[in-house]
């Protein structure tokens, strides 16, 4: 693998390595979402929403589409999908691992 694919895979994984932007990325798994009702699901402020869909999509992580006066947002394909299930799901393992020794 070249540097500039480690270098890529680095930038996903910083763009993704927040809470916020978790939540966001999964609801996405979803389905097409607009800021407003990503905001409201999230119980957060519109801004705050839409300044971590453009960090989310400056990283080519979603996408979007415009439909009149809204732009939904979705996941920009199924590798984001698998990589994003895969790392929940490995998290969840983890808990329930920690909770057995526990």
């Amino acid at each position: 693998m070249s540097e500039a694919t480690f270098e890529r895979a680095a930038a996903i994984f910083r763009a993704a390595g927040d809470v916020s932007r978790l939540r966001l990325l999964e609801r996405l798994s979803q389905g097409e979402w607009c800021v407003s009702e990503l905001a409201e699901a999230a119980q957060v402020g519109m801004s705050t929403v839409s300044q971590q869909l453009r960090l989310l999509r400056s990283e080519r992580l979603i996408a979007r589409r415009r439909a009149g006066k809204h732009i939904y947002y979705r996941l920009a394909d199924a590798h984001i999908m698998e990589l994003l299930r895969g790392a929940l799901e490995h998290a969840k393992e983890q808990s329930h691992d920690e909770e057995d020794e526990g």
